[in-house]
């Protein structure tokens, strides 16, 4: 379906909720509503992934003691978004006077997800779940009921986008369009080294072992260095094979990680393993990252076992 925008949220500092004389050098404030079975939950998954600190099923009158709390822990810069539904029950009443009256000079955008009826009905019931406003009565009848509360803020609300015919990775690229930035809509690549005798990274997406290239533990001069010392770098990267490895793996990373931002994944963790995690598997993690910083990936480099032995 289609977004329908009354007002841009990145636009101007005066044109969202509650923002009359808000500082645009603190954080935003996005509040997330909107109907049952619309995505909420992937939308604050989202803004998570963005770097918004997010809060979900949060009674609105707790709003301006989260952005209190986050000022004095994480700073004024931090963005937060809060989840906030009809589960707050009697507390969703004041939603309206929490967003008119502002959150200490913080841009407030509030975004309103929706679908038709027979969207929401069929998602509802694929999950198993009954409407919060239900009661005794059908589902449909909870989603009528949630409809008539949610009107006034479905047509005050600055982003609303209809999910009808998005599926979850087309939801969640419309709400990184509204609320992304060049940095944190890159794809984040950490490239761990580890050594196989102390177990393999359980989070990798991706695994390769190093056990094929010579120790350098077993030349005298080098085994007291490390994989991050040039000599040591150097012996591993000139062994037969380390530059054919290095020449066909890198682009097949760099494939997926293309891939994975289509997708909507935003992080990928790439393990590189030798015996010890001290010499081959951590040389070859610094190239590997390298290579994917100058192919445009914000990309960083992590030794787990480095110092164990």
């Amino acid at each position: 379906m289609t977004d329908t925008t009354p007002s841009t949220p990145s636009a101007s500092a005066d044109t969202a909720v509650g923002d009359g004389g808000s500082d645009p050098t603190l954080g935003e404030v996005v509040v997330v509503t909107g109907m049952t079975g619309a995505g909420r939950s992937t939308a604050a998954k989202e803004l998570e992934d963005l770097g918004y600190y997010v809060v979900d099923n949060l009674p609105p009158s707790l709003l301006p003691d989260v952005v209190r709390l986050v000022d004095q822990s994480l700073g004024t810069t931090q963005p937060i978004a809060v989840v906030v539904d009809v589960r707050s029950g009697s507390f969703f009443a004041s939603l309206h006077t929490q967003l008119a009256q502002g959150f200490a000079g913080r841009r407030t955008t509030l975004v309103f997800l929706d679908a038709a009826d027979e969207v929401l009905v069929r998602r509802q019931e694929a999950a198993r779940r009954p409407h919060p406003l239900q009661a005794s009565g059908r589902l449909l009848d909870g989603l009528h009921r949630e409809r008539r509360v949610l009107a006034d803020l479905r047509s005050d609300a600055d982003l609303v986008i209809d999910s009808g015919a998005l599926n979850v990775h087309q939801l969640t690229d419309r709400i990184a369009a509204a609320f992304g930035t060049p940095g944190n809509t890159q794809l984040k690549v950490t490239v761990v080294s580890f050594g196989f005798k102390y177990g393999i990274p359980v989070d990798a997406d991706y695994l390769a072992d190093m056990r094929f290239l010579p120790n350098p533990f077993w030349i005298p001069e080098l085994r007291d260095h490390t994989g991050r010392d040039a000599d040591v770098s150097e012996y591993v990267r000139s062994r037969p094979g380390a530059a054919e490895f290095l020449d066909a793996y890198v682009p097949v990373l760099t494939g997926v990680g293309e891939g994975y931002l289509r997708e909507g994944k935003r992080f990928m963790r790439v393990a590189i393993g030798c015996t010890g995690g001290k010499h081959r598997s951590v040389a070859m993690t610094e190239e590997i990252t390298r290579r994917l910083v100058a192919a445009g990936f914000k990309a960083r480099s992590v030794h787990r076992d480095l110092g164990r032995e």
